[in-house]
């Protein structure tokens, strides 16, 4: 008989863990604080790729680079059986100096992603110079996402609760046996934590050397009336992403101010300066929304995936930093792979529970 899970976070990791098992024959109950998906994964802003991959260890490449794979056919499935689009496209990222050449063209070789050196003329008008393109690099919408997330995991039988702020951890020996909510006790065979920026709050002792913390993003939208570039753009640590609908996300900051969901002047004023250094003529454009998020920020952006070392019915899926809505389906494979004791496409170890 199939166990029941209780999964606690109801973002794109603990829905995309939901349909996993459920697509197994589990029973998944989802407890999610608020409101499922207004958080980190609402936020971001869906981008499939790390920002500049060869900035990253070995373990984020594997698991971002298996994510990045399975993501056509996810975003697919997900279109056909819910009639919700996630947006999902290859637009291309391009790079706008200055960059490391050598370090992308080497990691580019190694890991066979594919890397143009491209006249930046050829692609935004006005600008001069030589850019870098990763024409593979795909995009999501990440609202769109989780509500065909979340319209899956209910129609493959999940249940989700709202508004259910998990309290405590009841424990008997080396089992979790049940969990205090605001709402009430509930009971599961096994327990999985993707609760973000808030796993380690969560867990309280339990967490053991799990190193999450919240690092607030800001991030600002302009609209206009036709998509002005086709490509996710990337000078340094700031992006560009254009929505098929004339959207421009552009961020982000990188805060370490604790659960501070404030959106701040300075933070604004410092990302239209960097906005118009490079696009003069938006000088006058002013963002239509203005919006922050908690990453669940890890050391060296490495998410723990994996079974408790105490505790035989708890798991966590928690940590990924930037790079949830990326990792986020390979994330669930290797969840299910270890909860049913099948093998790995890599190894694991980097992400183990300590």
């Amino acid at each position: 008989m199939k166990k029941d899970f209780l999964i606690i976070g109801g973002g794109v990791i603990g829905l995309t863990s939901a349909q996993a098992l459920l697509q197994a024959g589990y029973h998944v109950t989802l407890v999610e604080r608020g409101t499922v998906g207004r958080e980190a994964s609402w936020a971001g802003g869906g981008i499939l790729s790390p920002l500049c991959p060869w900035d990253y260890q070995e373990p984020v490449t594997r698991l971002a680079l298996r994510g990045m794979k399975m993501f056509g056919a996810a975003a697919a499935e997900l279109h056909d059986s819910t009639g919700i689009d996630p947006e999902y496209q290859r637009s291309g990222m391009l790079l706008l100096p200055p960059y490391q050449a050598e370090l992308a063209g080497q990691w580019c070789a190694k890991h066979q992603v594919a890397l143009q050196p491209v006249k930046l003329d050829g692609f935004l008008s006005g600008q001069q110079g030589a850019g870098l393109l990763l024409p593979e690099v795909a995009q999501v919408r990440n609202p769109r996402l989780l509500h065909a997330l979340r319209q899956r995991v209910e129609m493959l039988g999940g249940v989700i609760l709202e508004q259910h702020e998990v309290q405590k951890f009841e424990i008997a020996g080396e089992r979790v046996v049940a969990l205090q909510t605001a709402q009430g006790r509930f009971s599961a065979d096994a327990y999985i934590v993707a609760a973000g920026a808030w796993s380690k709050m969560l867990l309280g002792e339990h967490a053991l050397n799990m190193d999450i913390r919240p690092m607030r993003g800001q991030i600002l939208l302009f609209k206009f009336d036709t998509p002005p570039f086709r490509q996710i753009l990337l000078k340094e640590n700031l992006y560009f992403i254009p929505r098929r609908d004339g959207h421009v996300l552009v961020g982000s900051t990188l805060e370490d101010v604790g659960f501070d969901r404030s959106t701040t002047v300075e933070a604004r004023d410092s990302l239209l300066r960097r906005v118009r250094e490079i696009f003069p003529g938006w000088r006058e454009l002013m963002p239509v929304q203005h919006w922050a998020g908690f990453r669940p920020g890890s050391p060296d952006n490495i998410p723990t995936i994996g079974r408790h070392p105490r505790f035989a019915n708890l798991y966590a899926n928690s940590g990924h930093f930037r790079y949830g809505v990326t990792m986020s389906f390979a994330s669930a494979e290797l969840l299910l792979n270890e909860i049913e004791g099948k093998p790995q496409p890599f190894s694991v170890e980097a992400y183990c529970w300590h």
